[in-house]
């Protein structure tokens, strides 16, 4: 087969390639820094051409044109989580949400539980045997190419040919554009002293020859940049972005002592700078899978000394995590958190961290609370929590009973809140 001429019969314009997308259907985009801009800017542009379609997509990072309350009925964004494009349509109600563990998107998606008539995706240039890689988020985006009607890929030289199951022949796709414009780069969070704090606690637990999940955010980055003096990280990682590099640089991360995929930094979506888009490129170290391989709780926890780190927005006195809503409106999603907090325990040896600053609006709201706020989306249970630390400490919660949770979780609170938490735990007979 001669893959350069299918190439060229498959190649046109965005404008064109949008009318692959019938009235009704859904479209399915990967996360982040695999949103293809072009299409994505073409379809805004042709919106009101369409009749209820769909946009499903996790964390989407740039506000096209389709976020419009008034042409939703067109064009509309289903949010598998909430970035801050989608966020307030979601909070005003015309963009819906799916709560749903990220490692259980591709299987909702393969049992038809969730909808994928056509596939948008960013992808690199095609290799001398037909394949494209979709290295930027392989996540649910492999799942949905199985089952799509249509694949439109956005092939653009800046984006990685990485290792890994995250694959497509040009014998599967419908149609292709090609750009060039620079990836979007995210920068690392900014760390101030309460981060800082949070993130020496959790370094000081954190041995040699672990294996590293490391969520968004800058908690997770500031204990990221504390083990640069580690030996022997190992990384199994939903995102990867600049700081786990930075722990490659330094030596940190050999990934010698794994013993689930050893010598791998397995990962499904990636963001962060040009640097580290370079750095996935053929790099036979590094490899891009499924969410549903790499999100697995089991199969995650195979990794002995798997160490997970993950931040929330408040935690009540019995160890619920709500991480994904303020009260009853929606902020973020479920996302993996749940997963690898359930990984760690799976893991022999395994620790999870959730993480979070004990106040918020310039100390005058504890998050440390009696009861979550009314309406709050438990993104991870009681039964499951491990450590919670604040810049006031540590907290180990499993095997606890619920009073000694509760005093635990009082003496990482903010001094000013935690005689309030005591009487409040009184009144409700934790204590």
């Amino acid at each position: 087969m001669d893959f350069h001429s299918l190439y060229q019969q498959k190649r046109m314009a965005a404008a064109d390639a949008v009318r692959i997308v019938r009235n009704g259907g859904t479209i399915v985009v990967p996360t982040g820094v695999g949103e293809p801009p072009t299409l994505l800017t073409a379809l805004s542009e042709q919106r009101r051409d369409f009749r209820d379609v769909e946009v499903a997509q996790i964390l989407p990072l740039r506000k096209y044109g389709y976020f419009d309350c008034e042409t939703s009925k067109h064009v509309r964004h289903l949010a598998y989580f909430l970035g801050g494009p989608s966020r307030p349509g979601c909070q005003e109600g015309w963009i819906d949400f799916v709560p749903a563990y990220f490692s259980e998107l591709p299987t909702l998606l393969d049992r038809g539980y969730l909808p994928a008539d056509v596939v948008f995706s960013m992808a690199s240039p095609m290799d001398e045997h037909g394949y494209f890689s979709l290295s930027l988020a392989a996540d649910y985006t492999m799942a949905a190419v199985r089952k799509a009607r249509a694949v439109v890929l956005e092939v653009n030289p800046n984006v990685p040919f990485a290792n890994g199951d995250c694959h497509i022949h040009i014998s599967q796709v419908a149609g292709l554009i090609e750009s060039d414009e620079p990836l979007l780069e995210v920068g690392l969070p900014k760390i101030g002293p309460v981060q800082e704090a949070i993130g020496k606690y959790v370094a000081e637990l954190i041995p040699d020859g672990a294996t590293l999940q490391i969520g968004y955010g800058a908690i997770p980055d500031a204990v990221v940049m504390q083990l640069t003096g580690k030996q022997d990280l190992g990384v199994h990682t939903e995102m990867i972005g600049d700081g786990i590099m930075t722990l490659v640089e330094s030596g940190a991360i050999t990934n010698r002592r794994k013993n689930y995929h050893p010598g791998k930094i397995l990962a499904t979506f990636a963001l962060g700078s040009k640097k580290l888009y370079q750095f996935m490129h053929r790099n036979p170290a590094f490899e891009m899978h499924p969410v549903d391989f790499i999100n697995n709780p089991f199969l995650a926890g195979q990794n002995d000394n798997l160490i997970t780190i993950n931040a929330t927005m408040q935690v009540d006195l019995i160890g619920q995590c709500g991480s994904e809503s303020l009260g009853f409106t929606p902020y973020s999603g479920t996302g993996g958190q749940a997963d690898f907090v359930r990984a760690a325990n799976y893991s022999k040896g395994g620790k999870s961290f959730i993480v979070l600053p004990s106040t918020a609006k310039e100390n005058t709201i504890s998050r440390i609370v009696p009861t979550l706020t009314p309406g709050t989306h438990v993104t991870t249970g009681k039964n499951d929590v491990n450590y919670v630390v604040t810049e006031y400490g540590v907290a180990q919660l499993r095997g606890k009973t619920a009073k000694q949770r509760v005093e635990a979780l009082i003496g990482i609170a903010h001094p000013d809140f935690r005689g309030e938490l005591r009487e409040e735990a009184k009144r409700m007979k934790l204590i």
